[in-house]
C-alpha cells in the first residue's frame, strides 16, 4: 500500500514541471461591433476598444489572417461587407484572436 502511495505521489512530482512550461501565446478578444474598424487591406490594421473602459487598440493584419462569418472563412471582403450590413452594430460582437509574439491578429471572427 504504501509503495502505491509512493508511485502515484512520485508520478505527481513528475508531472508538475511539464505543467509549468505553458506558456500564452494568444489572447483573445470579444469586442463590440459598434467601436470596431476592420482592416481595409490585408496588410492593414483592425482598431477596437477591448474592454469598456480600455483605450483604442491598433494591431496588424497580414495575408495570414483568417476571417469568419458565423465560423466559416470568409475573404476579407466579405467579411468588411458582413459587419457593413449589420443593422444592430451595438447587439453584435467580433471575435478578435491577437497572437501575442508575433503581435499580429491571427482571425477575426463575427457572429451574427
Amino acid at each position: 500500500m504504501k509503495l502505491k502511495i509512493f508511485v502515484i505521489a512520485l508520478a505527481l512530482c513528475l508531472a508538475l514541471p511539464a505543467v509549468a512550461q505553458f506558456e500564452v501565446t494568444a489572447r483573445a478578444y470579444e469586442v463590440e461591433l459598434k467601436g470596431f474598424r476592420a482592416p481595409a487591406k490585408p496588410n492593414g490594421a483592425v482598431v477596437f476598444h477591448p474592454c469598456s473602459t480600455c483605450q483604442l487598440t491598433r494591431l496588424r493584419v497580414t495575408p495570414e489572417t483568417q476571417y469568419k462569418v458565423k465560423g466559416e472563412r470568409v475573404r476579407l471582403e466579405e467579411f468588411r461587407r458582413v459587419i457593413e450590413t449589420v443593422p444592430e452594430p451595438d447587439a453584435v460582437s467580433v471575435t478578435v484572436k491577437h497572437h501575442l509574439e508575433r503581435n499580429v491578429i491571427v482571425m477575426l471572427d463575427v457572429w451574427l
